[in-house]
């Protein structure tokens, strides 16, 4: 039985058009803002339990693909979670072991796929399709370390008690795309992973990267350079292209040998041929300058056009900490495969843009189509991105579950939870001395909390 409920419509004012060098004039046509029901909320049992007395609001953003308009008129979309409602936290250490701490406030829950429809201002969801394997649904915690796709983070409760990664089977789903004969597609930040599940959200099969010497993979088929993708930045994106390729955006630069994620000046894109195996990579360049380190730069999500052309968000706060959410349309034609490809010996992330050209290496184009800020966007993450027809764009955000977390008591002013350290028992240290400083998840406010969908006029055909 699907659950029923009602979207804040909003008719922005149509006219406000984007500047040059814009490809496109673009008006928000409708703005709707996402109201969960109780019954769709997550439960929260833990030490903070009483400020989330209804629970979390369900983090629907992480990815969006549009199905069709159906035979009532109504439009069909489906929209994605990730990981579930965590928040970041001390490092964790015993003895010698040392993880980065990360809350997980309700850790047996399913990554989900929710089908939504919008007729007439009014919106309806279904019941979710819950991501699951031959051994039941799988869940959002952090892979064991040794595992390809391990972050290195410990998840903790809610008063930094350790919750141990049961196995391997963890995801933290971000990007979406439904294919022709009804099965999904979908892409994960820990791998990271390309994954494909049939209608009713059962894993079919998962591509991941190749191990090196001594890791234990998970699942394989995928070029073992993007396994230094930066923790949490694995696959922020997917799209499916006619031909039945999947093509998938590092969420941000690598991070080679621990060296290049502040100043690598490209984010690759991995495709692959499912039917084939096979798989190529290509250079999303950066703007040079505009960023204070690249590693600033995300990806959002990306949507194809064609089998050549890709739409892609790319965010994040430039050199003056002002935040950006940009919609840009790709070229792929022409574009140099990495694959092999070598600057001077060494991975194409440790040269600079005019080095790759000079030897040889083409990056995908990139020409700016709509800034989302221009037109009102406060949202920080535009994470979904679907497009409708050849005029019309769907954007959503990931709202993080509504949850955050803050200090209590915080020594000499230090409110970033990942500067302190937690030894399992509960206790906060700094510097390895125990501190009187506590932590606490809290609910962020409304405007952060809330769930957006914008439905997007372009003023001439994309195709």
């Amino acid at each position: 039985m699907s659950s029923r409920f009602r979207f804040r419509f909003c008719a922005l004012a149509l006219g406000l058009a984007l500047s040059a060098p814009l490809m496109h004039a673009a008006t928000v046509s409708q703005a709707l803002q996402l109201a969960l029901p109780d019954g769709l909320k997550v439960p929260y049992s833990g030490v903070q339990a009483s400020a989330f007395a209804a629970g979390l609001p369900l983090g629907v953003g992480s990815g969006l693909s549009f199905a069709g308009v159906q035979a009532d008129g109504s439009w069909l979309f489906y929209s994605l979670t990730d990981r579930g409602p965590n928040a970041d936290a001390p490092d964790w250490r015993q003895g010698q072991d040392k993880l980065s701490g990360k809350i997980f406030v309700a850790p047996g829950f399913t990554p989900q796929i929710l089908p939504i429809r919008i007729k007439d201002g009014q919106v309806s969801v279904g019941e979710p399709i819950l991501l699951h394997d031959d051994k039941g649904p799988i869940h959002g915690l952090p892979l064991p370390v040794g595992t390809v796709g391990s972050t290195h983070e410990m998840a903790l409760t809610d008063d930094l008690k350790a919750i141990a990664s049961p196995d391997g089977r963890g995801l933290d789903s971000e990007g979406l795309a439904l294919a022709a004969d009804g099965s999904f597609w979908l892409c994960d930040e820990y791998g990271p992973f390309l994954i494909h599940a049939d209608a009713q959200g059962k894993i079919l099969q998962k591509w991941g990267p190749e191990p090196q010497a001594g890791e234990q993979a998970v699942a394989t088929g995928l070029p073992g350079v993007i396994a230094w993708r930066q923790a949490n930045r694995g696959f922020e994106g997917l799209a499916l292209l006619p031909s039945g390729k999947v093509i998938a955006a590092v969420q941000s630069t690598l991070d080679i040998d621990g060296e290049t994620a502040k100043t690598a000046p490209i984010v690759r894109l991995v495709e692959l041929d499912p039917v084939t195996g096979k798989t190529r990579m290509l250079a999303y360049p950066l703007e040079e300058g505009f960023y204070k380190k690249t590693k600033d730069a995300k990806i959002g999500d990306l949507v194809a056009v064609d089998e050549q052309t890709l739409l892609i968000i790319e965010q994040g706060k430039d050199k003056d900490k002002q935040m950006h959410n940009r919609i840009y349309k790709l070229s792929l034609q022409d574009a140099t495969d990495l694959t092999g490809v070598k600057v001077d010996g060494k991975e194409p992330e440790f040269a600079s843009l005019a080095a790759l050209r000079a030897a040889g290496v083409v990056p995908v184009q990139k020409t700016l189509l709509v800034d989302l800020r221009a037109l009102g966007w406060q949202a920080e993450k535009a994470e979904g991105l679907s497009l409708i027809d050849a005029q019309t764009l769907a954007v959503a955000n990931d709202n993080d579950f509504g949850l955050g977390v803050t200090l209590v008591e915080p020594v000499k002013g230090e409110k970033d939870p990942t500067e302190y350290q937690t030894d399992g028992t509960g206790q906060l240290l700094m510097k390895g001395q125990p501190v009187a400083s506590r932590l606490q998840t809290q609910p962020l406010s409304a405007a952060e909390a809330a769930s957006h969908l914008w439905i997007l006029q372009l003023d001439k055909p994309l195709f």
